[in-house]
């Protein structure tokens, strides 16, 4: 007797020859009833199939989908952390800070592009196809272009600006504070890139290197201005950028992420003057942020 328990007694004789191993029929009936009622009560555990099973990178089975999900979690929360900082200091701050700290620019954008995929369509690509029904002699600038996918997709000149150059063909700099010359493009565009705290500085220089007839081409977040969830009055927004010389041409609220404003400069005022209008302006309509 093992363990307190007694032997169950051998039913028959073992025939003559070699020794028959029991099969799984004759373990099942040699069960009792009780037992197989007590067993069928058990939860039973699956166990995976073991061609089921995969080696993740680091060698463990299974952890390779569990450490991808946790990346992305990374790469949100970093993403999200910046986007707070790129909101809440001024263009010349966050120009210092990436170019102290590359590699966060490249983390933001990672969680910007993760971000952007869920969008079924891109705003950047609703400008691309208004530039390429237009002159391709129009010459741009894109303020805050990030990988230069717009440049990279138009016949026109682009002058592809932001805070880091993550592409040879990008100017690094303050985009309050461009090397462009005065009245040299045609088109100044803003493709989710109006953020800081100084914002309208960059409408101002985007006015600057505007020459007269040229178009100012924003593109928001949807829920950006919207009043009813804390976002910027469109009409008082519209209006503000009106006084640096600009005339409403058309709004796009068709998609439903994002709207586009379509200015065009009618007449040239000061860079002191425009300073002056524009941020009082503009202050009451710093929108929420993304």
């Amino acid at each position: 007797m093992e363990g307190g328990r007694r032997k169950p007694r051998r039913r028959g004789k073992r025939g003559r020859g070699e020794p028959r191993h029991p099969s799984q029929d004759d373990v099942s009936a040699a069960v009792s009833p009780v037992q197989s009622n007590e067993q069928s009560k058990r939860p039973q555990v699956q166990f995976p199939d073991a061609k089921r099973r995969k080696k993740g990178d680091d060698g463990f089975s299974g952890t390779s989908a569990f450490l991808d999900r946790m990346r992305a979690r990374l790469s949100g929360g970093h993403f999200r952390m910046l986007n707070e900082k790129l909101y809440t200091c001024r263009g010349s701050e966050a120009f210092e800070f990436f170019k102290e700290n590359p590699a966060l620019f490249d983390a933001y954008h990672a969680g910007y592009g993760q971000q952007m995929a869920r969008w079924p369509i891109q705003p950047v690509n609703v400008i691309i196809k208004w530039l390429q029904s237009h002159s391709p002699g129009f010459v741009v600038a894109d303020f805050g272009c990030g990988n230069a996918s717009l440049a990279k997709s138009v016949k026109n000149k682009v002058f592809s600006i932001d805070l880091v150059s993550a592409d040879p063909s990008v100017i690094a700099c303050d985009m309050a504070h461009t090397p462009l010359d005065s009245l040299s493009v045609d088109v100044s565009v803003f493709c989710l890139s109006l953020m800081g705290v100084n914002f309208s500085s960059y409408l101002v220089e985007a006015s600057r290197v505007l020459r007269t007839g040229g178009w100012l081409l924003i593109a928001e977040v949807r829920s950006r201005f919207d009043p009813a969830t804390g976002g910027a009055d469109p009409e008082k927004f519209c209006h503000a950028v009106q006084k640096l010389g600009f005339s409403l041409t058309s709004k796009d609220v068709s998609n439903k992420m994002f709207v586009i404003f379509y200015f065009r400069k009618k007449k040239e005022i000061t860079e002191d003057a425009a300073r002056s209008i524009v941020w009082p302006d503009l202050k009451p309509c710093l929108y929420k942020r993304r």
